[in-house]
């Protein structure tokens, strides 16, 4: 189970510290094209097919193209610098978000459900500004009892089992089409302390070593995407990115209905 600490904070809480992080952290970052992730090659495949698109929370680590989607984000840092690169971004909560209902065929929502107190309304707002047939990407960390410092120090609320995300994403209207290991975290424990450690005393230098040696190392040896049908098997994997389909919502007989 994830600290019992968490429950002692609310919301708002957790909703500024992770505004505090990441407005700190993208000060002395910039923006990473979405084409030197791995991620690209399925994004391509899934652009081509889409009429409008939404990214939720990217930083500026985008995974969608930056000309062609609708970004939001709560960091106005990040905000800014996507707009200097010619991208629609605004601000907003994935809780919240300025769009009328059904107007994307593909939404992008990676690293950012597990940050939110309410991820049922999260989820449900991620639903609602979706098409019936939409593409929805989601990524999460998995497994509660993986749960480390750095969860804390990243401003994560929970960890995902399995069967648990699975139920969650059939109630608001998702079925999983495809999925894959996912995730840039180094597994040495050490580094990560010695990484939050520098973020926490050090700040400029340790962005300084992120933004010139660590992400661009990161990019260069991160692995092919390798995607397989519907849920792979996740009892070793610590993170996981999702193909979802919106297919509607899941009504109390256990039936899928259009909105």
């Amino acid at each position: 189970m994830n600290p019992a600490h968490l429950h002692n904070r609310t919301d708002h809480d957790f909703l500024e510290a992770n505004r505090r992080f990441y407005d700190l952290l993208w000060t002395d970052a910039h923006v990473v094209e979405p084409e030197r992730f791995n991620t690209w090659p399925l994004v391509c495949s899934l652009v081509s097919l889409s009429g409008s698109q939404l990214e939720v929370a990217p930083g500026l680590r985008p995974r969608l193209p930056l000309k062609k989607t609708c970004f939001v984000d709560i960091s106005e840092t990040a905000i800014a610098k996507l707009r200097a690169r010619g991208a629609n971004a605004v601000s907003g909560l994935v809780s919240s978000l300025p769009f009328p209902d059904g107007m994307f065929d593909l939404v992008c929502a990676l690293d950012i459900v597990e940050h939110v107190d309410d991820d049922d309304g999260a989820l449900a707002e991620l639903s609602r500004v979706a098409a019936i047939g939409a593409t929805f990407l989601l990524s999460v960390p998995l497994h509660p009892s993986q749960w480390t410092a750095f969860d804390d120090f990243v401003g994560h609320r929970r960890r995902y089992e399995t069967e648990c995300l699975l139920t969650k994403l059939k109630e608001h209207g998702y079925t999983v089409e495809q999925s894959a290991v996912y995730g840039m975290k180094p597994k040495s424990s050490r580094l990560l302390d010695t990484g939050m450690w520098f973020l926490t005393h050090r700040r400029k230098k340790a962005m300084w070593w992120y933004n010139h040696v660590f992400m661009p190392l990161g990019l260069l040896f991160q692995k092919k995407l390798a995607l397989f049908p519907r849920m792979i098997d996740t009892e070793s994997v610590s993170e996981i990115l999702l193909v979802c389909r919106k297919v509607g919502k899941a009504a109390e007989s256990g039936q899928l209905t259009e909105e």
